[in-house]
C-alpha cells in the first residue's frame, strides 16, 4: 500500500479535531521571529554609499539639542562639542560603537510565552503609534481615544498569534495630567496583555514612578531588571539632527532603570528629511547611529533597538503618505541598513492613510507589512489597526490584521526545497498506479497545516455558500470577534491584592 492512499481510519470527525487541535510551535506554518532578509531593494553599493554618508554627516553636521547630561556622557565617549554647541561624532567613535553593539537583544514578555529575540533577520509584527482617535466602524465616526480603548487594545492583542507585541497604539485623552496618563498607559497594556508592551514618557520624572509600578508587577526591581517586559519607545532626536533634550533625558531615566530602549527618528521625507528615498533613509541611519553612540555612552551593552522610522509625505498636499510603495521601500531599504550594522533594528509597516478598514486599507497596509517582513525587519511597527496616516486606530482592523499579518508571514517564510517538498515520489505514486490526484492523499493531509496560514475572518467560500451563509460582512466578523474577546477576563489582570496595592498607591483611572 503506497504512502499516499487516503487515510480512513478514525473517520472524517477524528480528522478534523486533530487538525482543528494547537499546533506546536515549531510545526505552525508561521510564528514569531522567521527569518526574513531575501528582499534587498539596495545593492551592497548603495548600502556602503548610505552608511558613508550618514558618517559624514556625524562627523561634518553633527546634532545640536544635547542636554548636558547627554553632552557630558557623549563628550566623555570621544564625541566632540564645536563652538556652534552641535555635537559632532569621529567616524573611528561610531565605527567603534557599531562594533561592541549588542548583536541580539530579547524583549520580553511578562509570562515568558512569548519572548522576543530580535537579531539577524528574524521578523515580529505588532501595534505602535499615538493616536488619538478611535475608528468606531458602526457609524463610520472618529472619536476621541481613551484609555478603555488602549486596554482594549492590549487585551486583543494579547489573543492574536500574529500580533507579537503591543507598543501602545493611542493617546488615552480622557487623562488630561500628562504623568496620569502615562502611568494609566503602563497599566493599561500590562493589564491587557502579557506580551512585550512599549510605552514612552513626556518627561524624566515621569519615568520613575512608572518603573516604581513595573517593579510591583514584576515582583521587585531585581526581577523586572532580569526579565524587563516593557521598554521605552523614545523619539530621542527631532529631525533633522537636532536631539530631542527632554527625550534625551527620559532615555537616560529608562537606561537607569533596566528599561530597554527604541531608538526612534521618524522623519517626514520632503519635510524634516530629505525628500528623496536614499537620503531619507541616510539621515534616519546618522541619528540612530548618534543614538547608539548615546546608549552605550550612558551603559554600555544596554538592550537597544535602531528604530529607523523614515515616513512619506504626498509632497502635493504635504500629508503624509504611509500607506504608499514609498513608505515600503523606505521601511525594506532600512532593515537592510539594519542587517549591514548587525544590530536589532524596527521600523514602520502596515498602517495606513484610509479612514476605514476598507480597500485602501487593505492595499496599504500588506503592501508595506509584507515588503518589511521579507526584507527583514526585526520588529515591524504599527503593522495592525492603524489608519489616518496615524491619527486613527480601530480595533476591528487590529483583528482583521491578524490574518493580513499571517498571510505576510507566509510570504517571509518562503519556499522550502527539499526531497519531501519537491515531492517526486508523490507524484509518481499519484501518477503510476494511484488516483491521479492529491486530494486526500496522506503527504497532502500531513502538510496542510504546516505548508498552509488558514484566514480565521477571511471568507474562501463560494458566491453561492456566502449566500447561503447570509453574505457576511468581513467588518461584522470583526466586531463580533471583538466582543467574544472582551467579553472574557483579561488573562494579563494582576493578582487582587497586587491591583489594590497599585490603585492605593497611583491615580489608575480605568
Amino acid at each position: 500500500m503506497n504512502n499516499l492512499s487516503p487515510r480512513r481510519t478514525g473517520g472524517r470527525a477524528a480528522r478534523r479535531a486533530s487538525r482543528a487541535a494547537p499546533l506546536d510551535t515549531l510545526m505552525r506554518p508561521v510564528r514569531p521571529g522567521l527569518e526574513g532578509g531575501t528582499l534587498k531593494v539596495l545593492t551592497d553599493a548603495q548600502i556602503t554609499r548610505i552608511h558613508d554618508a550618514a558618517l559624514d554627516a556625524l562627523d561634518r553636521i553633527g546634532l545640536s539639542g544635547a542636554p548636558a547630561s547627554g553632552i557630558a556622557y557623549l563628550t566623555a565617549a570621544g564625541a566632540i562639542q564645536g563652538d556652534d554647541g552641535r555635537i559632532r561624532f569621529p567616524r573611528a567613535l561610531v565605527e567603534e560603537t557599531i562594533a561592541r553593539a549588542n548583536r541580539e537583544i530579547t524583549l520580553y514578555s511578562r509570562d515568558g510565552l512569548n519572548d522576543l529575540h530580535l537579531g539577524g533577520a528574524r521578523v515580529h509584527y505588532g501595534t505602535a503609534g499615538a493616536a488619538v482617535n478611535m475608528v468606531d466602524v458602526d457609524g463610520r465616526n472618529y472619536r476621541e481615544s481613551t484609555v478603555q480603548d488602549l486596554h482594549d487594545a492590549a487585551r486583543i492583542v494579547d489573543v492574536l498569534d500574529n500580533v507579537h507585541f503591543c507598543q501602545r497604539p493611542m493617546v488615552a485623552r480622557d487623562i488630561p495630567d500628562n504623568m496620569e496618563m502615562e502611568l494609566n498607559t503602563v497599566y493599561a497594556c500590562c493589564t491587557g496583555t502579557t506580551k512585550h508592551v512599549g510605552t514612552s514618557f513626556t518627561e524624566p520624572h515621569h519615568v520613575a514612578p512608572a518603573m516604581e509600578m513595573l517593579y510591583m508587577i514584576a515582583g521587585g526591581e531585581d526581577e523586572f531588571r532580569a526579565r524587563p517586559f516593557v521598554s521605552n519607545s523614545n523619539c530621542f532626536v527631532v529631525p533633522p539632527m537636532r536631539f530631542a533634550t527632554e527625550s534625551c533625558e527620559v532615555m537616560e531615566r529608562c537606561i537607569e532603570g533596566g528599561m530597554p530602549v527604541l531608538l526612534l527618528s521618524a522623519g517626514m521625507a520632503g519635510a524634516t528629511a530629505p525628500s528623496t528615498i536614499a537620503g531619507a533613509i541616510m539621515q534616519a541611519t546618522a541619528e540612530c547611529l548618534a543614538g547608539l553612540v548615546y546608549v552605550n555612552a550612558v551603559k554600555p551593552g544596554h538592550p537597544a533597538i535602531f528604530g529607523t522610522w523614515p515616513f512619506g509625505l504626498d509632497l502635493r498636499t504635504g500629508a503624509m503618505s504611509i500607506g504608499s510603495g514609498e513608505q515600503a521601500l523606505l521601511s525594506a531599504g532600512c532593515a537592510q541598513m539594519h542587517q549591514f550594522y548587525g544590530v536589532p533594528g524596527g521600523a514602520a509597516g502596515g498602517a495606513s492613510d484610509s479612514k476605514l478598514p476598507d480597500m485602501q486599507a487593505g492595499w496599504e497596509q500588506m503592501c508595506s507589512n509584507v515588503m518589511a517582513g521579507l526584507a527583514g525587519v526585526n520588529m515591524v511597527y504599527e503593522a495592525a489597526g492603524m489608519h489616518a496616516s496615524l491619527l486613527g486606530f480601530c480595533h476591528e482592523s487590529l483583528i482583521l490584521g491578524d490574518d493580513l499579518i499571517g498571510q505576510a508571514l507566509r510570504c517571509v517564510r518562503g519556499i522550502e526545497v527539499d526531497d519531501e517538498t519537491l515531492a517526486l515520489d508523490q507524484m509518481e505514486a499519484v501518477c503510476i498506479g494511484g488516483p491521479g490526484h492529491y486530494l486526500g492523499t496522506e503527504a497532502t493531509l500531513a502538510r496542510m497545516q504546516r505548508d498552509h496560514c488558514y484566514p480565521n475572518l477571511g471568507d474562501r467560500s463560494s458566491p453561492k455558500e456566502w449566500v447561503e451563509k447570509g453574505k457576511p460582512d468581513l467588518v461584522e466578523k470583526a466586531v463580533a470577534r471583538k466582543e467574544e474577546i472582551l467579553a472574557q477576563p483579561s488573562a494579563a489582570r494582576l493578582n487582587p491584592r497586587l491591583d489594590a496595592e497599585i490603585r492605593k498607591r497611583f491615580a489608575i483611572h480605568l
